[in-house]
């Protein structure tokens, strides 16, 4: 998960990250192909770092991005990495604005709608939330989580914190007062990968989940409108495939009311549509891929792009033609991107062949039943054993017995 390449795109600023840097770029067809670039083992560390008896410094981090995001302007992009820093620039022109330290490594991040403040969740369950503005601190919100968070998000309005995490819930808190929960979304079964509250219907929620299902959801009710089984829908790729996945990705597209799901571990992607009441999704189409799919981000005015593991073409773009999904054949656009991308290759180096990082958070499932069956036949088998010994008289000496004298026996002395 962490270790994965990953894609955003806002407006036609698209950014692509792995390991420790990121690449900016515009997808405009213009002339212009200024290119920004970071690493963040050149940020600022720690002013004070705890260090053992030794005398280094403990808990260092190997500064490889773990989460990143677009405020919905696309005016501020912002990245938390395994050094406990979060990381805010400027879009327009990129610059860096501030690197601050955060208490624990974080799993994800957004900005409220205001743009205002950046949430950033954690392993531990806290969401903590810094000002945009403001170049220090950042205050714990009381969510009162006791599980690992996966997944951040704000609704429209800024009245809600949504969070998704390792036990299976989503809760709605309010975001002026968190510690107060409006509404709890139950029903997956195992841990809630990604949410996402549907732009165009402000008041729905997609979820997905390892228990291979991806939901809809009115979420102040907390009221499951409809579940879809990604198995059933899943044509065979491979034919020893992974039998549980998980969404690493959930995308949506307001011009063409489109949800596109990635897969994890799967070279696939599932389309739907959103229906006009917002009450109902339709599967319209998998889109499969020769090369294993890091992620995929939605341009509004262009398509779905789709970031996978090839060198020679790291990018591509699919579009509906007559409603169909397509891919876009090569434009001078997806030239100039894949070049900057094979120029940078080494930053995605780290992400090829890479396990998935979702894998750990399955339940362990143990078969009681096989061991206790087991050790039920070894204690039948241990008892008939000791039932034939008991009845078998025990062996004589070589040679057998004597037989005993017919006639009178003989007088002693």
């Amino acid at each position: 998960m962490a270790s994965c390449a990953a894609l955003a795109v806002c407006g036609q600023a698209l950014v692509v990250r792995g390991g420790s840097r990121f690449l900016a770029v515009s997808t405009a067809s213009s002339d212009d192909d200024s290119l920004f670039t970071y690493d963040c083992s050149t940020a600022e560390k720690k002013p004070e770092e705890n260090k053992g008896e030794d005398g280094r410094p403990m808990d260092q981090g190997s500064d490889m991005i773990l989460a990143s995001t677009f405020s919905t302007s696309g005016s501020y992009f912002a990245l938390t990495d395994d050094s406990k820093r979060l990381i805010l620039f400027r879009t327009k022109p990129w610059q860096c604005l501030s690197v601050r330290v955060v208490v624990r490594r974080c799993t994800a991040l957004t900005f409220t709608a205001s743009e205002e403040r950046v949430l950033v969740a954690d392993k531990s369950g806290d969401v903590y939330s810094f000002s945009v503005l403001e170049p220090h601190g950042g205050g714990r919100l009381e969510l009162g989580h006791l599980s690992m968070l996966l997944d951040v998000a704000v609704s429209p309005d800024d009245r809600f914190v949504l969070t998704a995490d390792r036990d299976e819930k989503i809760r709605v808190s309010w975001a002026a007062a968190p510690h107060s929960i409006e509404a709890f979304c139950l029903g997956h079964t195992e841990f809630v990968s990604r949410i996402l509250v549907v732009p165009s219907h402000p008041e729905l929620l997609l979820s997905s989940s390892g228990d291979c299902t991806l939901r809809l959801w009115e979420y102040r009710s907390g009221r499951q409108l409809q579940c879809c089984d990604l198995a059933s829908l899943q044509e065979p790729v491979e034919p020893q495939g992974p039998k549980r996945f998980a969404a690493s990705r959930i995308a949506f597209w307001a011009q063409e009311s489109c949800v596109a799901l990635l897969c994890d571990s799967l070279p696939v992607v599932l389309i739907f549509h959103l229906e006009a009441s917002g009450q109902q999704l339709a599967f319209r189409q998998q889109l499969t891929f020769p090369h294993r799919v890091w992620d995929v981000a939605f341009e509004e005015t262009q398509g779905l792009w789709v970031l996978q593991d090839c060198r020679e073409s790291p990018l591509v773009l699919w579009r509906p033609v007559r409603g169909q999904w397509q891919s876009v054949p090569e434009s001078a656009v997806l030239q100039r991107l894949a070049s900057h991308l094979r120029g940078h290759w080494t930053m995605l180096e780290g992400s090829v062949g890479a396990a998935d990082g979702f894998r750990s958070l399955y339940k362990a499932t143990f078969d009681n039943m096989t061991s206790y069956l087991k050790k039920k036949e070894e204690r039948l088998l241990q008892q008939l054993e000791k039932q034939q010994r008991r009845k078998s008289p025990p062996p004589g000496p070589p040679g057998g017995t004597k037989k005993a004298r017919s006639g009178p026996a003989a007088l002693g002395c």
